[in-house]
C-alpha cells in the first residue's frame, strides 16, 4: 500500500518537473553572443572567491589558535602528571591532587601495553586510556570528590598483573 502511494506521488512530481525542463529546453531564444554574459559570470566568480577568502582566512586562523597542540597545560592551570607503566607497577610523577583542578595524565609504558584506569572508592571506573611503549597518550580528568582513588591495569600484562595498583589522593 505504502509503496503504491509513493509510486503515484513520484509520478505526480516527476511529470511536472519533466514538463518544465522540456518547456525550458524548447522555448529558449536563439543563440546570442555570450561574451558579455561570460565576462559578468567570471567577475562574479572572482568576486566570490575573494569574499570567501577574506571570510574564511580569519576564521581558519582563529580556529588554529583553539587547537590544544603545543600549549603548555601548566600555564592553563592544568596539573601535568607523567605516568609510566612497568611490569607490574605504575610510576607517577605526582599522586596527590586537589578537587576541581584539572589533571593531565601523560601515559606511556616502558615495556608492554597496559591499561591505565582510575577507579573511585566504590570501584567504579572513572576514566581510562592505553599505556603503550614509545607513545604517550594524554588523558585529562578533573576529580570532583575528595578521597582515595586507585589506578589499575586493564590490560593483562603478565603473572603479576593483578598487583599493578597505585593510589591517588584527592583533597579539598
Amino acid at each position: 500500500m505504502l509503496q503504491s502511494i509513493s509510486l503515484w506521488l513520484t509520478i505526480l512530481l516527476v511529470v511536472p518537473v519533466t514538463a518544465t525542463f522540456l518547456w525550458v529546453a524548447f522555448s529558449r531564444p536563439a543563440a546570442v553572443d555570450a561574451g558579455d554574459l561570460t565576462a559578468r559570470s567570471y567577475r562574479l566568480r572572482d568576486w566570490s572567491f575573494w569574499v570567501l577568502l577574506a571570510v574564511v582566512t580569519p576564521v581558519f586562523l582563529y580556529t588554529l589558535t583553539l587547537m590544544p597542540y603545543g600549549t603548555d597545560p601548566e600555564a592553563e592551570g592544568v596539573q601535568a602528571v607523567n605516568v609510566t607503566g612497568h611490569m607490574w607497577r605504575w610510576d607517577l610523577s605526582q599522586d596527590e591532587f586537589r578537587v576541581g583542578e584539572p589533571v593531565q595524565f601523560r601515559v606511556t609504558s616502558q615495556d608492554v601495553n597496559h591499561g591505565f584506569a582510575i577507579y573511585d572508592e566504590d570501584m567504579t571506573l572513572l576514566t581510562q586510556t592505553q599505556a603503550m611503549p614509545g607513545y604517550t597518550n594524554i588523558l585529562e580528568y578533573t576529580f570532583e570528590q575528595p578521597g582515595t582513588y586507585q589506578v589499575l591495569c586493564l590490560e593483562y600484562c603478565g603473572v603479576a598483573h593483578h598487583a599493578m595498583v597505585a593510589e591517588l589522593t584527592v583533597t579539598e
